[in-house]
């Protein structure tokens, strides 16, 4: 295959690629179906709205495409990895390298300020400390809280204590941004600033981000939709 027919071939793959993807839970002897026979492909640099009523399933695909859960079949492509067929090591490994996560409380260490917060997923890598201190000054500034890096969580609002979950997330550099109900703690006002700078994130960085939301007004925020009901997909539309 020539270079030019490659690079083509590698253009048009889809970063995350779903194939006939099952999941279903335990429920003491019943089996519980979440999702069923889910096909869908992701591309590079989009910035996806998962919704569906509570109980769709939407939260549990976010999950196994995070690599925080496993399907029962089907396949799950990220950036041409099937993480499916990972051991759990690899697979931890491969998380902390290539996905950011976002949640709706934040999930942030109250006693760490929001500098060490940030620092906390590189500690596992071979950067210096200078590298490190250097990469969070970055990231601070980009989600605007320079002058927030020595406060706790406690001694921040809702609104600045996501930003520092954002900042959190993109301190490693990911291949995508996984994201549960981000404005789903949050006054319309915060909701906004939080909102505005994952737009930001995907127009101006090209990062990938997938947000799980049940609010129509966040959903709008992102490039395309996807509906999810009773573990089926119903519908995706690109804007």
């Amino acid at each position: 295959m020539s270079h030019d027919a490659s690079a083509a071939l590698n253009e048009a793959m889809p970063l995350v690629d779903i194939r006939h993807l099952v999941k279903s839970y335990r429920r003491g002897v019943q089996t519980v179906p979440v999702l069923s026979d889910i096909t869908l492909s992701i591309g590079d640099g989009d910035f996806i709205a998962l919704m569906g009523p509570s109980g769709s399933g939407k939260s549990t695909l976010l999950n196994l495409i995070a690599g925080i859960d496993r399907p029962d079949g089907g396949e799950l492509r990220v950036g041409g990895v099937d993480i499916t067929r990972l051991s759990e090591a690899s697979l931890a490994q491969w998380r902390a390298a290539h996905v950011g996560f976002i949640f709706q409380f934040y999930n942030l260490m109250p006693v760490l300020t929001a500098f060490e917060n940030i620092e906390l997923p590189l500690m596992l890598t071979r950067l210096t400390r200078k590298e490190r201190r250097e990469r969070v000054a970055l990231v601070l500034d980009m989600v605007n809280l320079s002058n927030r890096a020595h406060h706790y969580p406690s001694e921040l609002s809702g609104g600045q204590q996501q930003r520092v979950a954002i900042a959190r997330a993109l301190i490693t550099d990911p291949t995508l941004i996984v994201a549960d109900e981000p404005t789903g703690d949050l006054d319309r006002a915060s909701a906004e600033e939080v909102l505005s700078m994952l737009k930001r994130l995907n127009r101006e960085l090209g990062k990938t981000i997938i947000m799980v939301t049940h609010d129509a007004h966040a959903a709008g925020a992102a490039r395309a939709l996807v509906h999810l009901e009773k573990g089926e997909l119903i519908d995706g539309t690109a804007r």
